[in-house]
């Protein structure tokens, strides 16, 4: 029984509780609600209140996506979990958003993935300064000793992968795990100081790197969460090096990044979590860029001998060189190898390039329209299915041409067109503009490091001659390079020239 002044905070307590309901339905209601108005794109709320196309969304970006597009053309605004995001798929019009730093932002929503994802804050480091910092690691000489390094990793991880085998033994492997475990931890070993521990790395990295984006998306059930948050610890342990952020002389590229955050006033917890973020930034694509031009590779027999032939070709060029992969590869140019590569990320890449639009904005069409953007709304470029998927753009889009961006006379290919217009971004791994990855280069290197070590030291085969790749995991895009749902089973032994 309730008396006194007991009844009185109940009914207090009753009342409360009803005004917040209220306040909650009318939130859904005016989300629900919403209408296009004047000059807006095309508005798509799907059924469900809030939700939206929440679920379809996060499935398979690229299927939801190109249905949108079929629908709606190549702007348009679907509501996804209480937000609203504008989605623009004309690549002559990308500049509009990429250029726009006044309207439009994207540290709002990076701050948010890196806390949900990596438990990390970093409120005070600006993007130009972290820029900058990257760009002195990343370009120059610091780059040429950065590939030097990884060069060497490289053989000495592939020469030790192989030495416990007989000559002529073959070993099988998917290719996707071969691929992964040897450029991650030559990279790793690159740029991180710790030398001890670069297998136990990897495989706490790549538990953690399989929950990613669900801890992107906060839909990780009970136990996936645990799994998550005790590989993200363990990973943060094991990456913190043998010294303190102050004291140590070390130039090492991880001695420097400790430097940076210590004088943008990042705290010793946050540092040693930012650890991570580099790793997976710095990691987590190259990998499975280097399975998929591979795999490519193996299931189309034309464009292997086509790269083999190249490749023998610089071999035969400059026999005097001690370590061909980096000398060569920087000596001499290699049209069929990089138009393969183009090709793979063309086919394999899909960056999402985001900003939260902080001011109501008019955004000026390449064909001449204009369309009115609203404060709080989000937007979206997702160059995966236009510029990169598009048929008006590319010839049988979905299938793999090794020559797609190589000419007549073995130049590369750059002029393709979207309406009559040269474009300007026809394929866009890389993001674009002022916020192109710094590391684009180091990637490049690594990878094609990679392929070409493989193909010159060991004999590489299917192990069913009719296998087929693999298709990518669609919960993948928007994450940088797709990874396959499956594996590719191959298998490999030493040449005998490199017996």
């Amino acid at each position: 029984m309730i008396c006194g002044t007991d009844q009185v905070s109940y009914f207090n307590m009753l009342w409360t509780i009803f005004l917040l309901l209220n306040g909650l339905l009318i939130l859904v209601l005016l989300y629900s609600t919403r209408t296009r108005q004047k000059n807006e794109p095309p508005l798509d709320k799907g059924v469900l209140p809030w939700l939206g196309h929440a679920l379809e969304f996060g499935k398979d970006a690229a299927k939801f996506l190109a249905r949108m597009k079929d629908r709606h053309g190549d702007i348009f605004t679907v509501r996804v979990a209480g937000h609203y995001v504008t989605v623009l798929l004309d690549p002559n019009s990308f500049d509009a958003v990429m250029n726009d730093t006044i309207f439009l932002d994207f540290t709002s929503s990076r701050n948010q993935l890196l806390k949900r994802i990596f438990s990390l804050q970093l409120p005070s480091i600006k993007p130009a300064a972290e820029r900058k910092w990257m760009e002195q690691h990343f370009q120059g000489l610091s780059l040429s000793k950065l590939n030097s390094s990884m060069n060497t990793h490289l053989q000495n991880l592939l020469q030790s992968d192989q030495k416990d085998c007989s000559p002529s033994e073959w070993r099988q492997d998917g290719l996707f795990s071969l691929c992964y475990s040897l450029l991650f931890r030559a990279g790793y070993l690159t740029l991180f100081e710790r030398r001890d521990n670069a297998a136990a790395i990897y495989n706490e990295f790549r538990k953690f790197d399989h929950l990613l984006t669900k801890l992107a998306r906060s839909s990780l059930n009970r136990e996936e969460s645990k799994t998550a948050n005790l590989s993200r610890e363990r990973l943060w342990e094991l990456l913190s090096p043998n010294w303190l952020s102050e004291g140590s002389e070390s130039n090492s590229w991880q001695q420097s990044y400790h430097r940076f955050l210590h004088e943008e006033g990042v705290d010793a917890e946050m540092q040693k979590r930012a650890l991570l973020l580099q790793l997976w930034t710095t990691q987590c694509n190259a990998g499975p860029a280097a399975f998929w031009l591979l795999g490519f590779l193996l299931t189309h027999p034309e464009a292997m001998k086509a790269v083999k032939s190249e490749i023998r070709g610089l071999t035969l060029r400059d026999t005097s060189v001690q370590h061909p992969p980096i000398n060569l590869l920087e000596a001499h140019s290699t049209p069929v190898l990089d138009s393969v590569l183009s090709e793979t990320l063309r086919l394999t890449a899909a960056v999402m390039i985001n900003r939260d639009v902080v001011q109501d904005k008019i955004l000026h069409m390449a064909n001449g329209q204009e369309y009115h953007l609203r404060k709080g709304d989000k937007v979206c470029l997702f160059p995966f299915l236009s510029p990169q998927m598009d048929p008006e753009i590319y010839q049988e889009p979905q299938i793999f041409k090794y020559d797609r961006f190589l000419n007549d006379d073995m130049t590369v290919k750059d002029k393709f067109y979207k309406e009559g217009k040269t474009l300007k971004y026809y394929t866009m791994p890389w993001g674009a503009g002022r916020n192109i990855c710094v590391g684009k280069e180091f990637a490049v290197k690594a990878i094609k490091q990679f392929v070409f070590l493989l193909l010159t030291h060991l004999d590489l085969e299917l192990c069913d001659p009719e296998a087929k790749l693999p298709p990518a995991n669609p919960s993948r895009y928007g994450f940088g390079m797709l990874q396959p749902d499956g594996d590719l089973q191959v298998q490999y032994r030493l040449k005998k020239t490199h017996r």
